[in-house]
């Protein structure tokens, strides 16, 4: 199953190079532009159609587990891509399939990773459902003992399938706190809400009002909500705009607990004319031990008129002292090479 063709794709065209099959994936040709710095990742870091990249360091690697940018009806399995510096990247070919989740017909979208107890979790969203009385499908979870997978469908059911406080349940990212507890954000439609999961994600759990969800929306939100915790603040950041058009990008809210109130702060990742448009659907990668941190996304190359043609993009996020995010400046040359 996993033995695949594999082309290394030249760098001085990619401004990286990455172990890649093309079965399932149409390889992007991007306009020839200025050669990328030596010891660079350039962007895209790795051929193909992807967004909503999920970033995260598992030891002493990187990965991205992405949406595969397709119309619905092909978005039935999701690939892995891992690095061991930031500039090779090596993809695992469909870590997570429909065949492995009986309930998941189409549309696989923007996955979250969480290591626990030696096993790796998968949450994701399948079927862009409407109506949940007619349609099966919302946010499941897989698990698997490798991060490279292959995972398999832990509950057999989506974990959450409802729509709660006019949330449709898609986009979802798992956040854990200072205390151990996990917590599950998510929602399309312009509404954000915040959950307990249990320990071992097989449900969720009631705050101490009794409530289960919680909507967190702040000002202006859309989609891809994001949490992490600096210097004793939560921040929330999220998507704005139309996915299809050049107006997506990434704004920001701050808090001093995870379920807010979040007031925006404003936006930190939008679109550049001369570099490329609709960017946005981010996560992060922060260095082990360090305050350094880069930024993960998604955007359309220049000339790119279909609304799937996204790839993956990276590019360092900075703070002030003030703890806010300065404005982030998307790159063709992307990030210098960084080894864990």
């Amino acid at each position: 199953m996993k033995k695949v063709l594999m082309v290394l794709f030249c760098s001085s065209l990619l401004g990286s190079s990455v172990a890649q099959t093309s079965a399932n994936s149409t390889p992007v040709q991007p306009a020839p532009v200025q050669p990328i710095p030596a010891g660079h990742s350039g962007n895209p870091l790795f051929p193909g159609w992807y967004a909503d990249p999920e970033a995260a360091v598992f030891g002493r690697q990187y990965w991205i587990y992405p949406t595969y940018s397709a119309p619905y009806e092909q978005q039935v399995f999701f690939d892995a891509f891992s690095s061991n510096d930031l500039i090779h990247w090596t993809r695992h070919p469909h870590i997570l399939d429909t065949q492995r989740v009986s309930w998941a017909k189409k549309a696989m979208w923007a996955p979250a990773i969480v290591k626990k107890d030696d096993k790796y979790y998968f949450f994701f969203g399948a079927n862009d459902i409407h109506n949940p009385e007619k349609e099966d499908g919302g946010i499941g979870v897989a698990v698997s003992d490798h991060p490279a997978g292959p995972f398999t469908d832990y509950l057999g059911r989506p974990l959450i399938k409802e729509v709660h406080n006019s949330a449709q349940p898609i986009d979802q990212f798992v956040f854990k706190d200072r205390d151990g507890q996990y917590y599950i954000i998510y929602g399309g439609w312009g509404h954000c809400n915040i959950a307990r999961l249990k320990p071992d994600f097989t449900g969720l759990l009631p705050f101490p009002d009794s409530t289960v969800f919680k909507e967190i929306t702040p000002q202006h939100y859309v989609e891809g909500p994001l949490m992490f915790l600096r210097e004793n603040k939560y921040y929330l950041m999220w998507s704005e705009g139309g996915w299809g058009g050049p107006d997506y990008s990434v704004a920001y809210a701050m808090a001093d607990s995870p379920t807010g109130p979040f007031t925006r702060i404003g936006k930190i990742l939008r679109q550049d004319a001369a570099v490329a448009t609709g960017a946005g659907h981010h996560s992060l990668i922060r260095i082990p031990g360090k305050d350094r941190w880069f930024i993960v996304y998604h955007r359309r190359p220049l000339g790119e008129t279909d609304p799937n043609h996204r790839v993956v993009c990276i590019d360092e996020m900075h703070f002030g002292k003030d703890g806010l995010i300065l404005p982030i400046k998307i790159t063709r040359e992307g990030v210098a090479k960084n080894p864990l």
